[in-house]
């Protein structure tokens, strides 16, 4: 087994981590040691044929779920009531329990077709769901979030990123460079989705001059 790939795997994590997602730097030690704590444990175990712990996955799932949900709301007024659905929904994703978050953003949506950050939590929790694929359904998700809100980032930021996760950094850097093109010159996020662009061209750049493994 070449430690290549995994090396350079954990690297990208953390300038995924760090400098897109934008870590808060007193994060940063404590993320370090999380990849090197999973590459030692690999080392001593891994056995890649496996199926992972559930326990394990669970409690990953939480802390996508959590994280997740956090970022979505910086985006929108807090002042702003949210409907109770968006409210159970976002309790149901913390809990990393992504399936049940979709299923009563479903509901809600019905009732409240043009709550464009619904759609939105709709979308990041399929996404959730399929463990970073951006489904079909997803897609039209983010599809109708964008149509209920124009001119706000979010849908537009949150599909880049989804597809950053899913492993298509030229995708994920298209969408967010339309979005940078159709911004207003005095938008608040111009200068921020700049540099992400930036940083994710940086990424894609490491990405591309990783060698190629031979298949064992």
């Amino acid at each position: 087994m070449s430690w290549l790939p995994i090396i350079a795997l954990a690297a990208i994590a953390f300038l995924v981590a760090a400098f897109v997602l934008r870590l808060p730097r007193r994060s940063w030690t404590f993320f370090g040691a999380v990849l090197l704590f999973g590459l030692a444990g690999y080392a001593v175990q891994g056995q890649p044929g496996l199926p992972a712990a559930p326990k394990a996955a669970d409690i990953r799932a939480s802390q996508s779920g959590e994280a997740m949900v956090e970022a979505r709301q910086e985006l929108f007024d807090p002042a702003q009531p949210r409907p109770g659905y968006l409210t159970v929904s976002d309790g149901f994703a913390r809990k990393g329990r992504f399936d049940q978050a979709a299923q009563l953003l479903r509901k809600g949506l019905q009732d409240n077709p043009n709550h464009g950050e619904g759609w939105l939590a709709l979308a990041n929790a399929l996404v959730e769901h399929a463990e970073g694929q951006v489904t079909p359904p997803a897609t039209y998700a983010f599809a109708k979030a964008e149509e209920t809100m124009p001119g706000n980032p979010a849908p537009a930021y949150f599909l880049g990123f989804s597809l950053l996760r899913s492993g298509k950094p030229d995708e994920a850097r298209g969408v967010w460079q339309a979005l940078l093109d159709s911004s207003p010159d005095n938008a608040p996020w111009r200068d921020d989705l700049a540099t992400r662009l930036e940083r994710l061209d940086q990424l894609i750049d490491l990405i591309e001059a990783q060698p190629i493994q031979p298949a064992p």
